[in-house]
């Protein structure tokens, strides 16, 4: 039998080669059916399909043979097939994980932002941050972030709060942190492509503001009233260019 290339993983489930999969969609059917036969018959419980874009026609190929989308990349797509039943395949990601950032200035004032692309007429003032970027720490996040939306330089303090929701952008779920900064300078330039008006305002104006949502002014509550948490390390768990730990002030 002309077997497809594939590896057993440690779950029990079998990972084929991209590299060596046929270009032709005739040859990879006939190859992808004594291949599924073959795998059932050793006991693998499920298959990992990795088609990259230059062979994008045994997509269907693939599909037709009980394969379902797992997830795509820029330069591939992946399939997974369960050989029994019951077979669990882990789903890929399921989180947008985004930052903000509450900065208070020594007049108590405090960076804010109003969102050139936002719902209603009005000014709808709001921390600045965003999304994080893949492989950066949420510390990170929030210097860059602060920095991009009104060019104001940052320091972390402490991580003061965090909130979780779900159907969020194409159904995924997401968190958002938020972390209490030192501001290292204070002339404001707002990113003009984003942001339509950034400003220092006095910290009791905005949680007596009736345009500020409740949600707003309860996570800048919390970022005044309490300490929150400051990165430490942990001891054996991977290097502060991976890791990247909270814990309480000692």
């Amino acid at each position: 039998m002309n077997l497809i290339d594939a590896q057993p993983d440690r779950f029990g489930g079998v990972i084929t080669n991209p590299d060596a999969l046929p270009d032709d969609p005739g040859v990879f059917k006939h190859q992808l059916q004594q291949s599924l036969d073959s795998w059932t018959a050793e006991g693998f419980k499920a298959v990992w399909l990795e088609i990259p874009n230059e062979k994008v026609a045994l997509v269907p190929v693939a599909v037709d043979n009980g394969f379902s989308y797992h997830h795509a990349a820029d330069s591939r797509v992946l399939l997974t097939r369960p050989l029994v039943d019951g077979a669990y395949i882990p789903p890929y990601a399921t989180h947008y994980i985004g930052v903000g950032g509450v900065v208070l200035n020594d007049a108590d004032e405090l960076l804010v932002v109003s969102e050139r692309y936002r719902r209603g007429t009005g000014p709808s003032y709001k921390l600045p941050g965003g999304a994080l970027l893949p492989g950066e720490h949420i510390v990170d996040a929030a210097l860059r972030e602060v920095l991009e939306e009104t060019g104001v330089e940052t320091r972390f303090k402490s991580l003061a709060c965090f909130r979780h929701w779900h159907g969020y952008r194409y159904g995924k779920s997401d968190i958002y942190f938020v972390c209490r900064l030192s501001p290292l300078s204070l002339q404001i330039t707002p990113q003009a492509e984003e942001i339509a008006e950034c400003l220092w305002m006095p910290v009791g104006q905005y949680l007596d503001s009736e345009t500020v949502s409740e949600f707003n002014k309860r996570i800048v509550h919390a970022a005044l009233e309490n300490p929150g948490l400051v990165t430490t390390t942990v001891d054996g768990y991977g290097t502060p260019e991976t890791h990247e730990f909270f814990m309480p002030h000692k």
